[in-house]
């Protein structure tokens, strides 16, 4: 039913680079956009990626702390973020071995329904903290997001990659 695709040894995670894809993700999301209902949130899909492949490594807290990073740098209420990033990771982790075994498209419709409620969360304490609806063009950035859920797995996982070569005295 699925289409076979190559299966490579991954070599394990060096915290180094998860530490340095959260913060190219912070970057991302820290940049002056134009309108910022348009543009995926960079740390979300980062954070979903992580505690889907990583779930031992990155998980609630890291989403917490990383929420707590985009509210005050951001200048939003304290909280929604790190409450959506928190319940992110947690679903993340949650439906990690699931996703896994979809093939990309699959992967990124999964990814879609994840960002998409990490949205509505933290659009839920904005409406409770007394702000306006912003419209419906804020569903376009998880969307967004999602259609780049192949891109960002390709990346981040380029460098647990190992090189495809042929050992003959290698038993495996």
């Amino acid at each position: 039913m699925f289409s076979e695709r190559p299966q490579y040894i991954l070599l394990p995670v060096r915290i180094g680079t998860i530490v340095a894809s959260l913060a190219a993700a912070l970057l991302l999301d820290f940049l002056p956009w134009k309108d910022i209902a348009l543009v995926p949130d960079f740390v979300a899909l980062t954070l979903t990626f992580w505690c889907v492949r990583q779930p031992r490594l990155v998980g609630l807290g890291i989403g917490w702390l990383l929420g707590l990073v985009m509210d005050t740098g951001n200048g939003v209420l304290l909280g929604q973020h790190a409450l959506a990033y928190s319940l992110l990771a947690f679903a993340a982790i949650t439906l990690s071995r699931r996703i896994l075994w979809f093939p990309w498209l699959h992967q990124a419709m999964h990814v879609a329904l994840l960002l998409l409620g990490a949205k509505t969360v933290e659009l839920l304490v904005r409406l409770a903290a007394g702000a306006q609806f912003p419209g419906w063009s804020i569903v376009v950035g998880p969307l967004l997001g999602a259609l780049l859920w192949p891109v960002v797995s390709f990346i981040l996982l380029s460098p647990q990659r190992r090189p495809i070569e042929v050992d003959e005295t290698r038993p495996i």
